[in-house]
């Protein structure tokens, strides 16, 4: 038995963002006083891979959200993961939604939330980074700040990726979070035209100004049908975007129906958002056909679930809800079955 298995059952009697908290909390205490030792994952397999014009260890990396602040950087590292990505970070700090805004539905091996991009503020997050002795690779999530209108919401992508450019590794923008007001409206045609250009504009001058290329990469929704799919590709290589990561939460609640908290507002994630994030996967492999590589995220909760995301043409896995029902163990298992 390992020591998350018998933390677990503690963990699970706390609000769930309590318990998200704590366990931050721990890895940041353990690794102040060189604890998080103890929870390292022993030699993992040799799986490397090239994607993005960056050198991954392995192809298992820890998705956006569970370190928003990059407060946690170090701790996180010692899990194996063979990438880190944090974030979402807004430009201004902003509180997010009332509390509670995150439920566990362990019947579905499920997580429903609607944080809302609650952040410090990018600043905070790159003293941080800067503090961080991890020098692996490193993702940083942007978004907008709630109050800034969609029409606007370019400037604040902007205002992100100048900052952050030249300690991220690789940099992903949101635009399917469903928890702020009319974001998923970005990844609509026009509108989504016009953010990928100013970007690819932007992360031309930023790397003649840095004299270094950071890939930047969109993160889209689980809730896209087909035509809005093949829009999105399309979009992706006209501009020429260096990734897509497949996918954020769903709004969807099928799988759920009857359950205690079902009915509450917000994202969705874990194993019921599985299939539709391989679904999204797959569709964008097949109308990408190698233009850009996929990263799969959604519903990996063994490493059977990574081993589909690489089978339906996801090139790296990211991990979050997993790691609450499954614990650290879950990367290990997820390279070992990606081979």
């Amino acid at each position: 038995m390992n020591l998350y298995s018998l933390a677990k059952p503690l963990l699970f009697t706390l609000d769930a963002e309590r318990a998200h908290d704590l366990t931050l909390q721990a890895l940041r205490t353990g690794e102040r006083y060189g604890l998080n030792r103890i929870l390292g994952q022993g030699a993992l397999p040799a799986t490397p891979r090239r994607v993005m014009g960056l050198d991954f260890p392995n192809p298992v990396g820890l998705a956006a959200g569970l370190d928003k602040n990059g407060a946690c950087i170090d701790g996180l590292a010692r899990l194996g993961f063979g990438f880190i990505e944090v974030g979402t970070v807004t430009p201004r700090a902003q509180p997010g939604n009332p509390k509670p805004r995150m439920f566990r539905l362990p019947a579905a091996n499920a997580i429903i939330n609607r944080f809302g991009f609650n952040n410090h503020g990018v600043d905070q997050l790159l003293e941080n980074v800067q503090k961080a002795q991890y020098r692996g690779i490193l993702g940083i999530n942007i978004g907008k700040n709630f109050d800034t209108p969609n029409e606007r919401a370019v400037d604040d992508y902007l205002i992100c990726m100048r900052k952050v450019y030249a300690h991220a590794s690789y940099i992903t923008v949101n635009i399917s979070s469903p928890n702020t007001k009319n974001l998923r409206q970005l990844q609509e045609k026009e509108a989504l035209s016009q953010l990928l250009a100013a970007l690819k504009r932007e992360q031309q001058v930023l790397a003649d100004q840095h004299g270094r290329y950071v890939p930047v990469a969109l993160k889209i929704a689980p809730d896209l049908q087909d035509e809005q799919i093949s829009e999105i590709a399309r979009l992706l290589m006209q501009h020429q975007m260096d990734a897509v990561i497949a996918t954020n939460t769903t709004l969807s609640r099928t799988a759920v129906e009857g359950m205690p908290h079902a009915s509450e507002t917000g994202g969705l994630s874990g194993a019921p958002v599985r299939n539709l994030s391989t679904r999204v996967i797959h569709a964008l492999a097949t109308q990408l056909a190698g233009a850009l590589p996929v990263i799969g995220v959604g519903g990996i909760l063994s490493g059977e679930d990574a081993r589909e995301k690489i089978e339906a043409g996801a090139s790296l896995v990211q991990l979050y809800s997993g790691l609450v029902y499954r614990g650290p163990a879950l990367v290990k298992e997820a390279c070992t079955a990606i081979g």
